[in-house]
């Protein structure tokens, strides 16, 4: 699915009204008769109801979903602002008229003086002040009503955005002065800015309500940003053929493992083979060939020349993917083995955990890593490679920077983990839970994009089917144990099953 930024979708409005002989008066009634069907669902008539309209077609959309209340025997207080540094849309004139004309509507136009009303827990609060048309953050006494909102205790429907927030980024935004909804009803598409973790206590639960925008311009308009759905997935999975053998199906190399940290390639491995994988053989130092041949008895173990440590990767063959990093710590003898490893290899690699730590400890070993491989750092282990970052949405934009200037496919694991491609393309995903937060979890995620690198998928899309399948395995798992109970190797537990259902 495709996620587009304010002006794509402005755009995608104004082809819709061009085109297919739509009125912005039109559109305005299929977003209201949208949000006003979605709230008499959720509550009573003998709820109070409080809407705050602003001077735009965000403000339209708040006052035609008062009128549909109040005609269908809600309670609704309605507080327009028509402010002298503003002037009132079109759509939203239109609106007021019409709701005026219904008669006996407790209505306040804001011109100059506002007394704010008061606001309980017991109240839902309609906001629609401003949608994605806002240009700036709040400023002014907008900032005050909008900090009344939040401390208010109402329940607050916000339409469309929450008014104050940006579609995308809000990086230079102060969150004060952005409404805090409970629900959000956004029009035909989710914002950027809603897959944002810093973002969600804003957002609250989130609803996309169809207004009809034209499909045609839809499937015609380019984005960088695209959210992985199954239906995707199952578009670049490939059927395994009756004539084949492990051959086909590709080798990976695995370099993880040292002294007490032998479960984290026990898990790299273990997930690669249930992802498909051909042949799978594991690097690691010497004091892991029982833990590995007992613990995964389908790898082939590769023992380094030390006891303890990892402290030299060398090629015995040719390989189809090869992935670095679970558990092989940072002492300097594995770094000077990386090092050299990298500096020597011109195949896209998966790096992951501690190869990417290693990397930390000599920045000048990004220079060295091969186009097109694949980084796949959590918060801490980004922030140790290129820099503190204050939150997630500078870590996307970060990212995105450098996922150019080095060439290389960056994962940025979370609660929609972002597969970040050379050229600016975000895949977000739509799988995963809560309890994924557990110890060994991306160490499945490297195993399983190892995986489907081996089996011949490019690199880009071994990183963004893998997160999508790590995703639905923990969502399977989560369902089966619960997300305080569930392991990384009841995550590997259902990749097999999860595949299966994508491919049904």
């Amino acid at each position: 699915m495709k996620i587009f930024t304010t002006d794509e979708i402005r755009k995608i409005d104004d082809y819709t009204i061009e085109h297919e002989e739509v009125t912005v008066t039109e559109l305005i009634d299929r977003a209201a008769s949208a949000v006003a069907c979605e709230i008499i669902s959720r509550w009573r008539p003998n709820k109070r109801f409080v809407v705050f309209a602003g001077p735009g077609n965000n403000g339209g959309d708040a006052l035609a979903v008062a009128k549909i209340l109040i005609e269908q025997g809600y309670k609704v207080e309605v507080f327009l602002f028509n402010v002298p540094t503003s002037h009132l849309s079109k759509g939203c004139n239109d609106k007021r008229d019409k709701l005026l004309e219904i008669g006996n509507v407790d209505f306040k136009e804001i011109v100059n003086e506002f007394e704010p009303p008061y606001l309980s827990k017991n109240d839902v609060v309609i906001d629609g002040l401003f949608g994605t048309g806002l240009k700036e953050p709040l400023k002014g006494g907008f900032t005050s009503l909008v900090q009344y909102i939040n401390e208010s205790g109402a329940f607050v429907v916000s339409i469309d955005v929450p008014s104050g927030m940006f579609g995308e980024w809000n990086v230079s935004n102060d969150r004060r002065n952005i409404v805090r909804a409970n629900l959000t009803l956004a029009f035909q598409f989710k914002r950027l800015a809603f897959f944002l973790p810093e973002n969600a206590e804003l957002v609250g639960e989130c609803k996309v309500l169809d207004i009809e925008l034209s499909q045609e311009a839809i499937a015609a308009t380019k984005t960088d940003y695209y959210l992985m759905e199954s239906h995707d997935v199952k578009y670049f999975l490939r059927p395994r053929p009756a004539f084949s053998n492990k051959y086909d199906f590709g080798s990976g190399l695995i370099v993880a493992g040292s002294y007490g940290m032998m479960g984290a390639a026990i898990l790299t491995a273990s997930a690669a083979m249930r992802a498909g994988i051909g042949i799978v053989s594991v690097h690691s130092p010497r004091c892991g060939m029982t833990p590995i041949q007992t613990g995964v008895p389908e790898a082939i173990f590769d023992a380094d020349k030390h006891d303890i440590l990892t402290t030299g990767i060398k090629l015995q063959h040719k390989y189809s993917a090869i992935a670095i990093g679970p558990g092989i710590g940072t002492n300097d003898l594995t770094v000077n083995a990386l090092e050299e490893f990298l500096k020597n290899v011109k195949q896209p690699c998966i790096l992951d955990a501690d190869a990417l730590n290693c990397i930390a400890s000599r920045p000048m070993l990004l220079n060295s890593i091969p186009p097109m491989s694949v980084l796949t750092p959590h918060s801490g282990e980004f922030d140790r490679l290129f820099g503190a970052q204050l939150n997630e949405e500078m870590r996307l934009s970060k990212a995105i920077e450098l996922a150019k200037y080095y060439r290389v496919i960056i994962v940025l694991k979370g609660h929609n983990t972002m597969t970040v491609r050379p050229d600016g393309v975000v895949y977000i995903n739509s799988t995963g839970n809560q309890g994924m937060a557990t110890a060994g979890s991306g160490d499945v995620l490297t195993g399983i994009i190892t995986a489907f690198a081996a089996q011949g998928y490019n690199m880009e899309l071994s990183a963004a089917i893998g997160v999508f399948v790590h995703g639905l395995a923990g969502d399977m798992a989560c369902e089966e144990q619960g997300a305080y109970g569930m392991t990384a190797s009841d995550i590997i537990a259902h990749i097999g099953h999860a595949i299966k259902q994508i491919m049904a």
